[in-house]
C-alpha cells in the first residue's frame, strides 16, 4: 500500500497518516497480522519526521488498530470489539443528537455534554480503582 501525504494541506501529517492506514484496512488493502514499516521506514518513505509517525501509531494503537510490539514493530491488529461498540453507540446517539437538534442544542454544547459525560465515567473508574 502506498502512503501519500499532501504537504499542502491544512491537516496535520499525523492524521493524514492515521486516515489513510484506517482507509487501507477498510479497503482491505492492509489485514490482521500485517506488519506496518518501522517508525523510521515510514518517516524516510513519506517525508515526515520520524516523530509524527510515532504519534500516528500511538493514536492508531489507542483507536485499537494495531498494536505496538519492540520486536516486530506496528502490526495491524483490529480490535472488532471496539468498532461493534463504536457502530452501536453511533446508532444512538444517531438518534438522542437528532432530538438535540430539533430542539435547538448548538453543536458547541452537544460537544461540552458529551466530555463532560465521558469525564464523569473517567472519574468515577478511577475513584472505584483507587478504592481496590
Amino acid at each position: 500500500m502506498k502512503i501519500y501525504i499532501d504537504f499542502n494541506s491544512d491537516q496535520a501529517f499525523y492524521i493524514q497518516l492515521m486516515n489513510q492506514i484506517i482507509l487501507g484496512i477498510a479497503m482491505e488493502q492492509l489485514h490482521e497480522g500485517d506488519s506496518l514499516p518501522s517508525v523510521r521506514q515510514m518517516a524516510d518513505a513519506v517525508g515526515i519526521n520520524m516523530h509524527t509517525v510515532n504519534k500516528a501509531y500511538t493514536i492508531l494503537r489507542q483507536e485499537g488498530f494495531i498494536k505496538l510490539d519492540r520486536r516486530k514493530g506496528a502490526i495491524i491488529s483490529i480490535d472488532m470489539d471496539k468498532i461493534r461498540v463504536l457502530q452501536e453507540m453511533k446508532q444512538e446517539l444517531s438518534v438522542v443528537l437528532a432530538r438535540g437538534i430539533c430542539n435547538g442544542v448548538e453543536r458547541d454544547d452537544a460537544h461540552q455534554l458529551v466530555d463532560e459525560l465521558y469525564d464523569a465515567f473517567m472519574n468515577c473508574e478511577a475513584e472505584e480503582q483507587d478504592a481496590l
